[in-house]
């Protein structure tokens, strides 16, 4: 599989000082309801576009499309400020449908990580999140539409040695275990970042959804602790670019 570029043109997905995911290329075969999804469902400016990519600017991150002829479908999630769940909630359930889970509620608390979050589809088909985290101090006083949107804050990995994956990421970007655990499901980062490392043969799909979990490609460029690192996900292999 080929890989896509991400850093053409000065783009890039980056962790920056600990754990901010800021850059993040992935692929999809609905460029055109995407971008839409993006630029006119949250009014996003788009920030770069070529006839096969486009991007845009959330926040401390850039979120970067490549035009692709298979089908991948990707789990990421956004950092919302800490006061703005119910707001945000409103705002985003005027322009989508919002992902129903147990009981008809659609937001879903994780107690051991202090957060609350609910769900959307993009424009790919992809599931899509905005969550709080708690013990951040990062309030803010405005009414919420999508530029109160802080940056990327998670990034799905299909992979099947969960372990090994977080291993390499330790080693290769000095990032640390966060939570979870290293056989079926597990974290590496922090509350503002993290990647969520999933074991496919035993998760087999992103909640609340039936989207299966796959190792589906992506490039990133993480800036943790001040040191810059470049890294991609292809065929199964997270590799330092």
């Amino acid at each position: 599989m080929q890989s896509f570029g991400i850093f053409k043109n000065n783009l890039r997905l980056t962790l920056i000082r600990k754990n901010k995911l800021q850059y993040q290329t992935i692929q999809t075969n609905r460029f055109q309801e995407t971008k839409d999804f993006y630029a006119k469902t949250l009014g996003i400016e788009i920030n770069e576009e070529t006839s096969d990519v486009f991007s845009v600017r959330i926040g401390w991150s850039i979120l970067r499309f490549q035009k692709s002829i298979d089908s991948c479908l990707y789990h990421y999630c956004f950092l919302i400020p800490s006061n703005s769940l119910e707001k945000a909630l409103v705002w985003m359930g005027k322009r989508m449908d919002i992902i129903e889970v147990e009981d008809g509620e659609k937001i879903v608390n994780f107690e051991e990580w202090n957060a609350d979050s609910f769900y959307f589809y993009d424009g790919s088909g992809n599931i899509a999140e905005l969550i709080v985290h708690y013990d951040l101090d990062n309030s803010i006083k405005q009414e919420f539409d999508f530029s109160a949107v802080l940056g990327i804050s998670e990034i799905g990995i299909g992979t099947n040695d969960v372990e090994s994956t977080n291993s390499f990421l330790e080693e290769n970007c000095h990032t640390d275990f966060w939570k979870g655990d290293l056989i079926r499901f597990g974290t590496n980062g922090s509350a503002e970042g993290k990647f969520l490392i999933a074991n496919y043969n035993k998760k087999e799909i992103w909640f609340p959804t039936q989207i299966k979990i796959k190792p589906v490609p992506f490039e990133v460029e993480i800036e943790n602790r001040n040191k810059v690192y470049r890294l991609e996900y292809i065929d199964g292999n997270l590799r330092k670019v």
